[in-house]
């Protein structure tokens, strides 16, 4: 028996019912994804009212811009290579034991940014030191992932892999939300007027530790709660003497790499475009106070997480291939217009602002929704974690540099509008990368990968 005949006779469950081990290991996956994206946007949203504390007003505009640029983007530029790292291990020694390893490394990283004194003490060595920790920080989100979705999916009955890894991915808005919240919670008790108030010298690190409480209460539930992917533990050990990575980047595995590639990169455009732009297009364009803005995006978040789960349950149905297609289409054209209209609404007509924030997150990052599954369903179980994580986390260099594209487009446009060009070409990219592959909603995980290997 070859060795695809071998991982074929290994494949995830054929019957609907969760088992326990499935419950579980699905749960730690959507809990990692919530708070993977708390603690993303820890400093965009919680540290946003105080970064007075690192960052001091008469530090020249450009230094200061570039600093509270970095400290987002660092963090993104680590998880990639967190999923280069922990890919390997999750690949090699298990899911299970990489999932604790990364998330408990992010939950002390965070810990220790709660506990950083500020500029005044430190002076711009704070600065630096808090850009080093949020790539480290990246470092073991892009862990967490890497191992976690593989894991959940492994477990998966087939019949429901799309909506079981919707339902993971529905737990990353529902993360961005939920910091949105507990940012706003702390706002209202404490004042965040100028330095020296309350929010600004203190009260940003509540977030903060309530980001690592969860992250060490994550690693606790993985320790005793879940289970090994069985699929990996039955998978054919030889193959793993072979560097996952090295696997990853050679014959059909590259191939689907390079697709997927194309799929995430058009995604991660899209989720900018909305996520990253919005917050700020509300509260100065829009003219929305910080409360007002801060539910309209809640409200938008939690609406995205429903559209998901819809998502992936229709994929089950009509196909990952074919929904990401329909999906595309529809972020070009009704997600560009909502957008446009949202552009052009009147400053302080809240009920239409949060109506069309609603609709233009909903539609702009509708094809989102496969994120988990459909590329999980493109690699086979030996590079899975590997694939699953530089497919996701690589993909998210190019869109990170948003702002200068804009800037590029505002010489050929007004700025305002340059958003929708954002959205436009991000569509483009998850056509035509779904365009150029299989559909995924039947290959069984024992194989691995959507058509055959070579």
């Amino acid at each position: 028996m070859d060795d695809l005949a071998k991982q074929n006779a290994v494949a995830a469950p054929a019957h609907n019912k969760l088992s326990p081990q499935a419950r579980h290991a699905i749960g730690g996956a959507a809990a990692g994804f919530f708070v993977d994206n708390y603690d993303i946007f820890l400093p965009v949203i919680a540290l946003a009212p105080a970064m007075a504390y690192f960052i001091p007003a008469d530090l020249p505009p450009g230094i200061a811009a570039v600093a509270s640029a970095m400290i987002f983007a660092t963090t993104l530029i680590g998880r990639p290579l967190g999923a280069f790292i922990f890919g390997h291990f999750a690949d090699t020694i298990g899911r299970k034991r990489t999932t604790i390893i990364s998330v408990m490394g992010f939950g002390v990283v965070t810990l220790l940014i709660a506990l950083l004194p500020g500029y005044r003490t430190l002076g711009p060595a704070v600065i630096w030191i808090f850009i080093g920790l949020r790539l480290i920080d990246g470092i073991f989100l892009g862990g967490e992932y890497t191992s976690a979705n593989p894991l959940a999916m492994e477990y998966c009955p087939k019949e429901k892999r799309g909506l079981y890894g919707a339902v993971i991915q529905s737990a990353a808005p529902l993360g961005t939300a939920g910091i949105s919240l507990v940012t706003l919670a702390v706002l209202l008790v404490f004042s965040a007027r100028g330095p020296g108030s309350p929010y600004v010298e203190w009260g940003w690190r509540i977030p903060f530790f309530v980001g690592a409480i969860m992250a060490f209460v994550l690693a606790y539930y993985y320790k005793n709660s879940v289970e090994e992917s069985e699929i990996w533990r039955k998978s054919d050990k030889t193959a793993h003497t072979s560097s996952p990575i090295k696997m990853l980047f050679t014959g059909e595995n590259l191939k689907s790499f390079l697709q997927v590639f194309v799929v995430m990169t058009g995604f991660w455009l899209l989720l900018n475009a909305s996520l990253a732009v919005m917050p700020g297009l509300l509260a100065v364009q829009m003219k929305v106070g910080s409360i007002e803005t801060t539910s309209a995006l809640v409200i938008a978040y939690l609406a995205l997480s429903v559209v998901y789960i819809a998502g992936g349950a229709f994929s089950q149905v009509i196909g990952r291939r074919t929904y990401l297609l329909v999906a595309s289409v529809c972020t070009a054209t009704l997600g560009t217009l909502c957008y446009y209209l949202l552009l052009n609404t009147v400053p302080g007509d809240l009920p239409r602002v949060m109506l069309l924030t609603t609709l233009t997150t909903v539609l702009v990052v509708a094809p989102g929704a496969l994120g988990t599954v459909y590329v999980n369903e493109r690699f086979r179980t030996t590079v899975r974690a590997s694939g699953f994580g530089l497919g996701y986390s690589l993909a998210i260099i190019l869109p990170a540099f948003y702002v200068f594209y804009q800037t590029w487009l505002s010489y050929l446009m007004p700025f305002k509008y340059t958003v929708l060009v954002l959205v436009v070409v991000g569509a483009v990219l998850v056509f035509v990368g779904a365009a150029l592959g299989p559909e995924t909603k039947n290959v069984d995980f024992g194989s691995a990968a959507a058509g055959p290997e070579k």
